[in-house]
């Protein structure tokens, strides 16, 4: 099966009625599938890929009700609607798609576990409304910021802890230089506490902070106020965008020059909270003399899986895909007009997208995917806590399975060829070298054992003369000359 990456999309109207959720091609443009019956706003839509044998799913909170539309890749209509205890104003999901994490406009957060739908905590994080929601990449963290400017970090074993369910929930740590609502926010590279956050702002700023020392690395100062950001998935640079449709790049490095190393790079920012990057009026910084000019309000941004491409999300409907090194439009998806662009992600097309099914069953079938590829379960999402039911609470996991294959039989190995890698993989360093110095490493290897021989041959020979010398020449040569007995005859 060969990988293929396409764009997820959100959209969104006030006027035109309803949205929906589209996959297209990165390449042409083209939808491969769309997921109706959604008007999910800003932050408010979440995915999983279809890993590990199960299929994905994603989430889309409405902005009317308190309703949660539950899809899944197989199946282009609402799978599930979960009734929640209210409207949220934001959803997350974990990388690995175990735990939700819903926030609500007067500041409440709300975590449960999707397979079970159990509500493991619901608690007041901030004063006003949570505008965004991230885990970090090993889940170990749930990060959220709200309009109140503050930030906070709060530990999922903490909040899953059955001892501290009663306790007030204190957060791991809380940003504060925020002076205006908190737009945007990414999480670095890394397990956490190791990886940075990086956030924007209406107050014309964007921060990096360090949350293994909790502390704020570097301000970015721009002109106008930022609504999103896009973060290079290696952190060399990122990318911010105003309402007004200007997207400043900032690198996270710079050349110096210095006599006694010559030419060589160094990071930018991370020499604390006075470390402050001003960028001109223009949009240019010290270390980017470029700007991209969109000419409509951007919502959302993506890089590709590749970072070499940059998505921009308009609120004309519009989806622009730009070289990251040229800044140049290659590209635009104008399918979406009327609607504003909610959510924007990278992804690899699912193996089992309906329509796209890349499966085959040994009943030789397609329509029923799912038996292939079961999906993850979602069950609906408790509105109240229940000790009981989270005590007794049963939880299903999918084991591999050998029996599905994909329509590409090379794609697999054999029990021998898988063996015969491994023993190459697990054999000592110098059985992993090239043939040329295998070669040598056997000449020397019969070389000494042909000179062990000889050494082995003259060792053998100077025995036997030993045995001969002490067996037949003492031993034998001591009984002839014993003197013999005197008879009366020699008399």
């Amino acid at each position: 099966m060969q990988h293929h990456e396409t764009v997820f999309c959100s959209t969104a109207s006030e006027t035109a009625g309803p949205g929906a959720v589209y996959i297209h091609d990165i390449q042409s443009g083209n939808a491969l599938a769309s997921f109706k019956q959604t008007n999910a706003a800003t932050h408010c839509t979440a995915f999983v890929d279809s890993v590990d044998s199960q299929g994905g799913f994603i989430l889309a909170a409405q902005p009317t009700k308190s309703l949660l539309h539950v899809y899944n890749f197989q199946k282009d209509q609402i799978s599930l609607k979960i009734v929640l205890p209210e409207k949220l104003s934001c959803v997350a999901l974990d990388p690995k798609g175990e735990y939700a994490a819903g926030g609500t406009a007067n500041g409440r957060l709300y975590l449960w576990e999707v397979s079970s739908g159990v509500l493991f905590h619901a608690w007041d994080a901030h004063y006003r409304e949570v505008t965004v929601l991230r885990f970090t990449q090993d889940s170990a963290a749930l990060i959220s910021a709200s309009k109140d400017s503050g930030v906070s970090v709060w530990s999922i074993s903490r909040l899953l802890d059955d001892d501290q369910q009663n306790e007030l929930v204190v957060p791991y740590c809380t940003f504060s230089d925020h002076t205006l609502p908190v737009t945007d926010l990414i999480c670095g590279a890394g397990s956490f506490p190791s990886c940075r956050v990086l956030t924007s702002s209406l107050d014309h700023t964007v921060k990096l902070w360090d949350m293994s020392s909790k502390s704020l690395l570097t301000t970015f100062q721009l002109p106008k106020p930022i609504t999103c950001l896009a973060w290079d998935p290696t952190e060399r640079l990122f990318f911010a965008a105003s309402a007004c449709g200007s997207i400043h790049q900032m690198n996270l490095f710079r050349e110096r020059q210095s006599k006694v190393a010559g030419h060589h790079f160094e990071a930018v920012g991370g020499a604390g909270a006075t470390d402050n990057i001003q960028f001109d009026a223009d949009g240019a910084a010290p270390t980017n003399k470029r700007l991209i000019s969109v000419g409509q309000e951007v919502t959302c941004m993506a890089f590709s899986l590749t970072a070499a491409l940059l998505l921009v999300g308009t609120a004309a409907g519009l989806i622009n895909i730009y070289d990251v090194a040229s800044h140049q439009l290659i590209r635009s998806i104008t399918s979406h007009k009327g609607f504003a662009i909610t959510h924007l992600a990278t992804m690899l097309r699912p193996p089992d997208l309906v329509g796209h099914v890349t499966l085959t069953l040994s009943l030789g079938s397609t329509s029923e995917a799912r038996d292939v590829i079961p999906v993850k379960p979602v069950q609906p999402f408790q509105r109240m806590r229940d000790p009981g039911t989270r005590e007794r609470h049963e939880v299903s996991m999918l084991l591999p399975s050998r029996g599905s294959h994909f329509e590409h039989e090379e794609d697999f190995v054999d029990d021998l060829t898988f063996m015969r890698d491994h023993a190459h993989f697990v054999a000592p360093a110098e059985a992993t070298n090239d043939s040329g110095a295998l070669r040598i490493r056997v000449a020397d290897l019969e070389t000494e054992v042909q000179t062990l021989r000889e050494q082995l041959g003259k060792a053998k020979g100077v025995n036997d003369v030993m045995w001969t010398n002490v067996v037949q020449k003492v031993i034998g040569g001591g009984k002839d000359e014993r003197p013999r007995k005197r008879g009366r005859n020699d008399a």
